[in-house]
């Protein structure tokens, strides 16, 4: 048996739930997840039919797959949410939290909304998600959380997103504090911190930025794949990866070194 037939095993009788997962990163690790062998929770909000296609995509693969809809910036749905996970599959092992609008304002004219906004979409999430998933996990003893920040949250030279470097910011100090609140019940909590990855996404928002330029600066070369960010989740989900927590994994090809 090949390293890769091993590999597709390892997550057997786990079930994940991926937040945001249509398309681009969130898509890329629920594929992965489930060529890892675990049950996938797809969820979004807005597009059945692009959640739906990565669902049959994952039951191509030979994993189990449940479509969700949910607006995982309000508890009660994400409260529902991991009910229907439960309920399919008995109960959830691993939530990779996923989603995140980028705004581009400058400082003195994000409003309140504007800035409770942007927290409760990129950041709100990533505790309901804990919050209804960690009693689960405390049950099995075992558990994984993976919580999608930013380069933004880490390097402070980004201008005119103090709302979203904020937020990504805070995802990772909530992943320590839950690393150290429960990595006693063999719960494990990590960030995974993209850097620029090719992705679909709206670029009315990345005026400022020079794509050549920005290959230029990356040693690698070349924007980052998907692929490659679902890579450093599966690591985290993984029994390899069971002694790894409370850390950020910087997928940037390295542009920029911590």
């Amino acid at each position: 048996m090949d390293d890769h037939s091993l590999a597709s095993r390892s997550l057997a009788g786990r079930t994940a739930i991926v937040t945001g997962s249509g398309r681009n990163i969130g898509r890329a690790i629920a594929l992965s997840l489930a060529r890892l062998g675990a049950n996938v929770v797809v969820n979004g909000h807005s597009d059945r039919a692009a959640l739906d296609g990565v669902a049959d995509e994952i039951e191509t693969l030979g994993a189990s797959a449940l479509t969700v809809m949910a607006d995982v910036s309000r508890d009660e749905e994400v409260a529902a949410l991991v009910d229907a996970a439960r309920a399919r599959f008995g109960t959830v092992d691993i939530v990779v939290s996923n989603v995140a609008v980028r705004r581009k304002q400058p400082f003195l004219e994000i409003t309140p909304d504007d800035w409770h906004a942007v927290l409760r979409t990129n950041l709100d999430p990533a505790y309901y998600l804990a919050r209804h998933a960690i009693p689960l996990m405390r049950a099995r003893r075992w558990g994984r959380i993976v919580l999608i920040s930013g380069f933004d949250g880490f390097w402070g030279q980004v201008t005119e997103r103090a709302h979203n470097v904020t937020a990504k910011a805070g995802l990772h100090g909530l992943a320590m504090a839950l690393a150290r609140e429960f990595g006693a019940d063999g719960i494990t909590a990590n960030t995974v911190a993209p850097g620029a990855i090719d992705t679909v996404r709206d670029w009315s928002q990345y005026t400022h930025q020079d794509r050549a330029r920005l290959e230029a600066e990356i040693p690698c070369g070349r924007y980052g794949k998907p692929d490659e960010v679902a890579a450093a989740c599966d690591l985290l989900c993984s029994e390899r990866g069971a002694f790894v927590s409370g850390q950020v994994i910087h997928v940037n090809g390295g542009h920029y070194m911590y």
